[in-house]
């Protein structure tokens, strides 16, 4: 008969033997009991096995084999240890005690060390105190976090269902597990109901006026799933007013009212939410059908909307001119997270790690009371540290960049928190003024106002999710949506005194008109907009912040004039004279970047550029800022990478740059068509090495852009016979005539 979950309990809980003993056989036991396969017998291409042999290459260029105490590839590193009840002569360290803490810290470490020099880094990794304790990390993000971040489950919690259905996934199924994925699905869904929606409104009302109704109606379902209102209050509404139509519009502009001050409505008092989203609260006349589409919406779970594709997504639900490629592409988050991590994540991280050292070493092998108050004042200095920290998107669009940032502080943020849990603290904030990451440390810059509008608002819903899972119960402190002001609409790179009119005119960029003879779409000549002369043209200021990361447009340098006019195009080169005129647009974001950074106002910057970027015309940015006084190293960087602009597929290239550091050059290995923007970045696998430099052409080893012609050879070598096509004749006619 098989073993069963309590039986499996009544062997095992307690156990305080030898764990190299033990641990095959607890395991075993444990896989029994879940129904699970058991590991299978170890051989060279074993998938699922005990002692999986790793070989593992050290700095000095030495290397070893190490032995991973279970493995299932795809799924899971386990290592385990056991822990004692009573000190005796050479046993493992007796649970509870600072001595188990480092023992159970060193086994984490070891699963780490193990994992990420797998080819394919497990989604799970875990480490497990035989019969006692389970601890958890979860890699979706494509990090594991540091110790504060894992999950602990007590063996005995495994007589719950919902537990050993989790772990029956970790094992067989990890990736059903990943909330990306859940997340990414609602919010398709919502963005096309909401896509559906805006195109019958704007059939009689104005875009701007149906996008800011929208924006209203998408946050107070938000609120009313996370229980921000009262349960189900918008949908009851709702359920009335479909039958009711004439009362819709009073009715609605009522209750955004009360959200904005924080009046009664109906038999509730509703809390103030303010911050501006519902200081108009005007409602336009919607039909019973237009009512009875927005109930449906209602039926989602809008709290699990991913705020990190929902701007986009929002956006281009709202926009006419972007509906069509709704859900046809996007920037999948494990994109943004994989430029993200090493501009912000990584350099905090090292922060973090030199923090949580210094306090372990105060702790000691014997904590004391002191030692341990100590400890955690170090803590609560890097955490005010973190709650202080400014990043910066200087082309922020609908906010995706800025909330996966967000979202990274904020993971750091509970590893600090859980920290002080092991030293000791008791004491929780629970108010928005209190020492915590908030949006108010996550700054843009878009010219766009809608794309700033819904920047702010994906902020919002990101730091209520964050509330809402840290303090269950809990109502965030009023008002709920604070004017911090931190995402301005402006130009990022150019700012001037006024225009002056030049009596010439262009095509408006965007209109187009059949052609008669072809019936393919051309540019409309009566689409004119006036050419004027920008006075005064400077670069235009950046607030300060610690890390800049980013998107900035895609624009190849020959449609400038074209999609930006000859008076911008001309202003712009005026007002950057150390940036030369051939440069694609992006490379002004990567100037000023560079700039900051140089200057010691920023530590680092992550941009997203066209794969041009290494090309002849683009790299002299590059090598201007590799030279001369402080100069920037590039310290990680992918220089062909697939991406999603403007709803194309596109190739781009991701550059990190910082004064110092240890440059990491990365290559895309392998790439499949896949049926959702998920699936695709799942199947794109980058590997990478850690190299001495980088150069401006985003190559290591020999500096081959900066070759130059040797001169003892001219007029006695030459390059021998070259074929040449028609093509490259004409062309070498042409630049010999040049």
């Amino acid at each position: 008969m098989s073993l069963t979950v309590s039986g499996f309990l009544e062997r095992w809980r307690g156990s305080a033997g030898n764990e190299r003993a033990n641990k095959d056989s607890f395991l075993r036991d444990f896989c029994e009991a879940l129904g699970l396969a058991p590991p299978e017998p170890k051989d060279s291409v074993s998938s699922y096995c005990f002692e999986k042999d790793l070989k593992i290459t050290h700095l000095d260029g030495s290397t070893s084999t190490g032995s991973i105490d279970l493995f299932k590839d795809g799924c899971l590193v386990l290592e385990a240890k056991q822990g004692s009840t009573k000190a005796k002569p050479g046993s493992a360290p007796v649970r509870g005690t600072r001595a188990y803490d480092q023992y159970m810290e060193k086994a984490f470490g070891q699963a780490v060390n193990y994992a990420i020099r797998l080819a394919q880094r497990p989604p799970f990794l875990l480490t497990c105190d035989i019969g006692h304790t389970f601890h958890v990390w979860e890699g979706f993000s494509g990090t594991y976090g540091g110790y504060g971040a894992r999950r602990s489950v007590p063996v005995d919690d495994l007589v719950k269902p919902e537990v050993q259905e989790w772990f029956r996934a970790i094992w067989d199924n990890p990736h059903s597990l990943d909330p990306g994925k859940r997340r990414a699905l609602v919010t398709r869904q919502v963005a096309t109901e909401l896509g559906h929606l805006a195109a019958r409104l704007e059939i009689r009302l104005p875009s701007q006026e149906v996008a800011n109704f929208l924006m209203r109606c998408v946050f107070t379902f938000f609120a009313e799933d996370v229980e921000l209102l009262p349960a189900k209050l918008f949908e009851r509404s709702l359920e009335r007013w479909r039958k009711e139509p004439d009362r819709f519009t009073k009715g609605l502009e009522r209750l955004w009212e009360a959200m904005n001050t924080g009046d009664e409505w109906g038999e509730f008092r509703l809390a103030r939410f303010n911050g501006g989203l519902f200081a108009e609260s005007h409602v336009p006349t919607l039909f019973k059908e237009e009512i009875e589409l927005l109930h449906q919406a209602a039926r989602f779970d809008w709290g699990e909307v991913d705020p990190s594709i929902f701007g986009t997504l929002l956006e281009s639900a709202l926009s006419p001119e972007e509906r069509h490629k709704l859900g046809a592409h996007y920037t999948p988050r494990s994109f943004i997270e994989r430029l993200v991590r090493p501009t912000i994540e990584e350099p905090l991280r090292g922060d973090w790690d030199l923090v949580q050292a210094e306090a372990l070493s105060i702790l000691g092998a014997e904590p004391t009371e002191a030692s341990r108050a100590k400890a955690r004042e170090i803590i609560h200095v890097f955490h005010r540290k973190l709650a202080s920290t400014r990043i910066l998107d200087p082309a922020c669009g609908s906010g995706n960049f800025l909330y996966v940032a967000y979202d990274v502080l904020k993971r750091l943020e509970q590893e600090v928190l859980s920290r002080l849990d092991d030293f000791g603290e008791t004491r929780r904030a629970l108010a928005l003024d209190e020492v915590m990451v908030t949006p108010a440390q996550f700054l843009g810059i878009e010219v766009k106002p809608w794309a700033a509008a819904i920047a702010e608002l994906v902020l919002w819903i990101g730091h209520l999710q964050w509330w809402i899972r840290l303090h269950p119960g809990y109502t965030p402190p009023e008002p709920i949506l604070q004017r911090y002001e931190n995402i301005q609409c402006r130009d990022a790179v150019l700012t001037w005194s006024g225009t002056k009119a030049t009596g010439q005119s262009r095509w408006d960029g965007k209109t187009f008109k059949k052609h008669p003879v072809t019936g393919k779409d051309v540019h409309d000549e009566a689409a004119q907009i006036a050419i004027v002369e920008h006075l005064k043209p400077c670069p235009a200021d950046w607030p300060k912040a610690d890390f800049i990361v980013g998107n900035p447009p895609f624009l190849g340098n020959k449609r400038m004039r074209e999609a930006l006019g000859d008076g911008y195009s001309e202003a712009l080169r005026k007002a950057y004279p150390d940036v030369p005129d051939s440069v694609d647009f992006v490379l002004y974001w990567w100037h000023k970047a560079a700039e900051a950074v140089r200057a010691g106002v920023a530590r680092r910057f992550g941009l997203i550029t066209t794969n041009s970027l290494p090309q002849t015309f683009n790299r002299k940015v590059i090598a201007y800022h590799m030279s001369g006084k402080s100069p920037i190293k590039l310290v990680w960087t992918i220089p062909d990478h697939p991406w999603a602009e403007d709803g194309a597929a596109v190739r781009i290239a991701m550059t990190v740059g910082s004064i110092g550091g240890q440059p990491w050059l990365g290559r895309v290995v392998e790439e499949k068509n896949a049926d959702t923007p998920e699936e695709g970045a799942l199947a794109t696998k980058v590997e990478g090495r850690t190299v001495d430099l980088i150069h401006e052409n985003l190559c290591a080893g020999a500096n081959v852009a900066s070759a130059k012609p040797l001169l003892a050879g001219k007029g006695i070598t030459n390059r021998g016979m070259i074929p040449y096509g028609e093509r490259n004749v004409s062309t070498t006619l042409r630049q010999k005539a040049a």
